[in-house]
């Protein structure tokens, strides 16, 4: 059994134990010893073992009997149950008879509220007397504690009625209708306040206390709104008139004040006034400027900091702006008004002047300002203005043009320049007419200045064509009636110089308005207009050059006749002639004058070489021959003295002109015939554009050649080389020789 096996274990670990005691002979004498200290062990080991097993036992006698207590307690308490169960089945029909008690004590309670209220309910009309008056005196914060008591009342009563009955109307509508004055007081006072908040901007500076007290009711209100809405959220009972929210209705008032304000600056209209947008604008910016100023250093401090008041303001005066400019835009503006609103919507509004304010800074930023006009009005404002420009630049060219062409049949000359140059107004009209335009557009920007620059060279262009026209019909009109108009040679005059100045204008027109990268674009447009200058130019040259030659004609008929032979004055009086004359092409600018000379110089000697080619003279003998020959060569020197002069200071070298007169007279003078094809072989030599039916009549007007050795001298002349002067224009090429002789008729 187990407890056997228990024994055997406890003695076979004696036996170890005894063995580990008596290892050693000289242990025996100790065994005495070792056996009393077994047996203290043993017995201390008994006493431990005697007191657990006590405590054991009454633990266990303990627990006996607590749970034979906790079994009497669990009877009591079932019999209890029992007791109390037959009891409220007994008593289910009286509970139910407690109701008239819960309504007693409902009643109760309103009654109570209505006699904690009592007092006011009587002193209403009084309270609400009182309240008028400080209302009219002005108090407001005063008014508005007594309008909060009376509402306090009424609030009160009719959360007692919606507690007790809420369906029960007719009470309700009863304190509704008793407390009906105290919501015209309300109304009234919000009157007042509304008031004070359309002047806000007013009012800060005079009696800012003013201001402070009407934030503060509204202020009151908020929290009481504030206050009502979390009981309805609770109860479902909200007082009529709630929420009032007057803190939005305050700042719907500041907008439509702030717009009205916007808006009520245009004091004129276009029929009134020309200036009328400009005006506006100016009154605008100095209003919105000044409103801001005052609103960031005093309404500020009339707020609470959440009101945020100064961004709100300037929001409102933003979008205030942004609808007026938007209605602006979609007026029907003229040109310079475009300018005046774009100018003021894309530069002015950002500006230094206005929200750019130095005293604005740093709570206005124009960097995160929203555009007043969408890019798209813009566009469409630009291409309306470029469209108007356009037809107005045409106009203004049109009219410009028609005035300068009265001037051409006037009867006094043109002004002068300070050089004394001819001039007419033209060009400074045109050039004052686009630069007032670049700079109008230069207000708005540079890309719109270029393209106004490009409509004005392109608009120029055109102009030029017709300006180039008019002095050609100018010119056709004077030659119908050689006498009219009076100063047809200084006004023409005037007409070339101002194709210098043309050319002069647009060279500095560009040079100021125009960026070096846009240089290329206008090139060829540039080159055309140069070369229509020229044209009109040289056109009103060549025609001067036709009046004097007009004048030169009867002269120029007398030369190599009979008469011119006998020693008539003709090239003393073409000399005469082309140099007076001169005297009025002096007054026309350098390069063009330059050419006039020379080719006055080359028609004259065209034009005598031509007479000599006409055979309207046939020398009859050596002496003639001499006579004539000399003659020529004293005329030939009398037209090298002249222009000389003339081109005095222009460095013109025309002396070879001259001379080709001067070989012809050596090939006439020559006495010897033999000699003569090598006379006029050195002339063809010189001048190889002088033709064989040139040869032939100048043979003729020698008068001593046959028809054969006219004949040979020709014949030979083909073949032989020719060395011209590198610097010779043929001459000879533009006179005919008539074909027909008839020299008697001419004599």
């Amino acid at each position: 059994s187990a407890m056997e096996e228990t024994d055997r274990e406890a003695v076979a670990t004696a036996v170890q134990r005894v063995a580990g005691m008596l290892q050693r002979p000289d242990q025996l004498d100790k065994v005495e010893q070792y056996r009393k200290r077994e047996a203290r062990k043993k017995a201390s080991v008994e006493a431990r073992l005697k007191a657990a097993i006590q405590s054991q036992l009454d633990g266990v006698r303990t627990g006996l009997s607590q749970l034979h207590n906790a079994l009497n307690d669990v009877k009591d308490i079932q019999q209890s149950l029992i007791d109390v169960n037959k009891d409220w089945r007994q008593s289910i029909n009286t509970i139910e008879n407690l109701k008239d008690v819960k309504d007693a004590v409902v009643q109760h309670s309103q009654l109570a509220a209505a006699v904690e209220n009592l007092k006011n309910i009587f002193s209403v009309p009084e309270i609400v007397r009182e309240t008028q008056d400080l209302i009219e005196r002005g108090e407001l914060l005063q008014a508005h504690r007594k309008l909060m008591d009376l509402e306090c009342s009424r609030d009160n009563l009719m959360y007692e009625q919606y507690r007790m009955d809420s369906k029960n109307t007719h009470d309700m509508n009863l304190i509704h209708t008793y407390f009906g004055d105290m919501q015209k007081l309300s109304e009234e006072l919000a009157k007042q306040l509304w008031m004070v908040v359309q002047r806000s901007l007013v009012t800060v500076r005079r009696d800012p206390t003013l201001l402070v007290s009407v934030v503060r009711i509204i202020e009151r209100e908020e929290k009481i709104d504030r206050r009502m809405l979390d009981r309805k959220k609770q109860t479902g009972f909200i007082p009529p008139g709630r929420p009032k929210k007057w803190k939005e209705k305050m700042f719907n008032i500041l907008e439509r004040t702030v717009s009205t304000r916007i808006e009520g600056t245009q004091a004129d209209t276009r029929e009134s006034d020309k200036m009328w947008l400009v005006r506006h604008l100016e009154i605008i910016r100095k209003y919105v400027l000044d409103d801001l100023l005052v609103a960031k250093t005093l309404l500020d401090q009339c707020f609470p900091p959440h009101y945020d008041i100064f961004n709100r303001l300037l929001n409102m005066y933003h979008q205030a702006l942004a609808t007026r400019m938007q209605e602006l835009a979609a007026e029907d503006l003229e040109a310079n008004e475009i300018v005046s609103l774009l100018s003021w919507v894309l530069n002015t509004y950002k500006s230094a002047e206005m929200m750019g304010n130095s005293e604005l800074c740093p709570e206005v930023d124009v960097n995160s300002l929203d555009p007043l006009i969408s890019q798209n009005v813009v566009d469409q404002l630009l291409s309306k203005y470029m469209s108007t420009l356009t037809s107005n630049i045409i106009g203004w060219l049109r009219k410009a043009l028609e005035t300068d062409k009265k001037d051409w049949i006037k009867e006094t000359e043109p002004e002068a320049d300070q050089d004394g140059y001819y001039q007419t107004t033209l060009p400074a009209i045109v050039f004052q007419m686009f630069e007032q335009n670049l700079q109008v557009a230069a207000q708005i920007n540079e890309d719109l200045k270029t393209k106004v620059l490009l409509l004005c060279l392109q608009q120029m262009n055109s102009f030029l064509t017709r300006y180039k026209d008019e002095a050609q019909l100018y010119k056709e009109e004077h030659l119908k009636n050689r006498q009219y108009p009076q100063c047809y040679v200084q006004y023409m005059i005037a007409v070339i110089n101002n194709c210098q100045t043309f050319k002069e204008s647009i060279i500095s027109l560009k040079r100021k308005y125009l960026k070096i990268d846009m240089e290329d674009t206008l090139s060829s447009s540039h080159t055309n207009m140069d070369a229509i200058l020229d044209i009109i130019a040289k056109e009103g040259c060549s025609s001067l050059l036709d009046e004097v030659f007009m004048d030169l004609e009867p002269h120029l008929n007398e030369l190599m006749t009979k008469k011119w032979l006998m020693g008539s004055n003709a090239v003393g009086t073409i000399c005469v002639t082309v140099e007076d004359y001169f005297n009025d092409f002096a007054r026309i600018k350098k390069p063009y004058k330059k050419t006039m000379t020379v080719e006055a110089h080359r028609r004259v000697v065209v034009e005598y070489i031509r007479a000599i080619m006409l055979k309207r003279i046939s020398f009859k003998n050596a002496e003639e021959r001499k006579e004539g020959a000399e003659r020529m060569i004293k005329e030939a020197e009398q037209f090298r003295f002249l222009f000389k002069k003339l081109a005095a200071g222009s460095g013109e070298d025309t002396e070879g002109l001259c001379d080709i007169i001067e070989a012809i007279a050596e090939v006439i003078k020559l006495t010897d015939p033999s000699l003569l094809y090598l006379e006029v072989s050195t002339l063809v030599s010189k001048y190889p554009d002088i033709r064989d039916d040139h040869i032939a009549a100048l043979l003729t007007v020698r008068g001593d050649a046959s028809r054969d050795m006219k004949q040979t001298i020709i014949e030979t002349l083909d073949q032989g080389p020719s060395q011209p002067n590198p610097n010779y224009v043929p001459i000879f090429k533009e006179i005919t020789v008539p074909t027909l002789t008839v020299p008697k008729l001419l004599k």
